[in-house]
């Protein structure tokens, strides 16, 4: 995969993306909410086009340590740089894509899901959205497969339909580096495959992408690399783990703990995390 795509973007400055420098660089990375020890000292380096999946039991520190490296919850050590600057405003936020886990896409505002996915194009000071933004943003429905919803009211859609508003909502500024917190949760399986889909698309443009998931599912065969936690700490960064053997059947696609494995037994620690605006 090609890592120097997409050099003129706006944002991306007159060179593109530096040649080298990864996308994600977390080194020490410990985060505590409500007093308890979340994640552990996380090392992880996620150089530009890889694709890799995070992986774990409930109350691994999965989701916190992605939320972590986007400055949503705050890390108490460590360091924290995304496409080679510091976490904070040095970072090009423009050219990262965030979705968070199982948040709604409806608000208290009246809203189509083309509109909500138009919003993915603002960014900084720029609150004009650009002009082909309605077409990008239908492109970007049709890639999850809600194409025909592109008009309709975000809060009349289930609640996976929901989210996979949200997904298109970061798809539609094409990032270089996307983030994903378990987008495939509650999905079913047809449009996890469109979903997949879309994601290779973006695989093949260079792009980072960091997903958590529970299973690999239909996402699989884009996973380079996985990185599991178990109790905030990671315990194995390289090759995806394989199925065993009753998983291996077309019929049985996806990938997660099973009574008798190590983590099958992990009771959760998953907090509840107060998001800072």
């Amino acid at each position: 995969m090609t890592t120097a795509h997409r050099t003129g973007r706006p944002g991306a400055g007159p060179a593109g993306p530096v040649a080298g420098v990864p996308a994600i660089e977390a080194t020490g990375v410990t985060v505590a909410l409500g007093g308890s020890p979340i994640v552990r000292g996380v090392d992880l380096v996620v150089p530009r086009g890889q694709v890799v999946a995070l992986l774990g039991a409930n109350g691994s520190g999965k989701s916190t340590l992605v939320r972590a490296l986007v400055g949503v919850v705050p890390h108490g050590a460590g360091d924290v740089r995304l496409l080679g600057s510091p976490l904070g405003p040095a970072v090009p936020w423009d050219r990262v894509g965030y979705v968070p886990q199982r948040v709604s896409a409806a608000t208290g505002v009246p809203a189509t899901a083309c509109e909500v996915v138009v919003s993915g194009t603002l960014h900084g000071r720029h609150l004009r959205p650009p002009r082909d933004a309605r077409a990008r943003a239908c492109a970007a429905l049709e890639a999850v497969g809600l194409g025909p919803d592109a008009d309709k009211a975000v809060r009349t859609l289930s609640g996976g339909q929901q989210q996979r508003v949200l997904i298109a909502r970061a798809l539609v500024r094409k990032p270089d580096l996307l983030l994903l917190d378990e987008p495939v949760a509650g999905v079913d399986l047809p449009s996890q495959q469109t979903f997949a889909r879309a994601l290779g698309t973006l695989a093949a443009a260079g792009t980072t992408i960091l997903v958590v998931l529970h299973e690999l599912g239909a996402l699989a065969p884009l996973i380079q690399r996985a990185v599991v936690l178990r109790h905030g700490a990671v315990v194995h960064d390289g090759a995806p783990p394989a199925p065993s053997p009753e998983h291996a059947g077309p019929e049985h696609v996806h990938l997660h703990p099973h009574d008798g494995d190590q983590d099958a037994t992990e009771v959760s620690m998953t907090p509840t995390v107060r998001w800072r605006a």
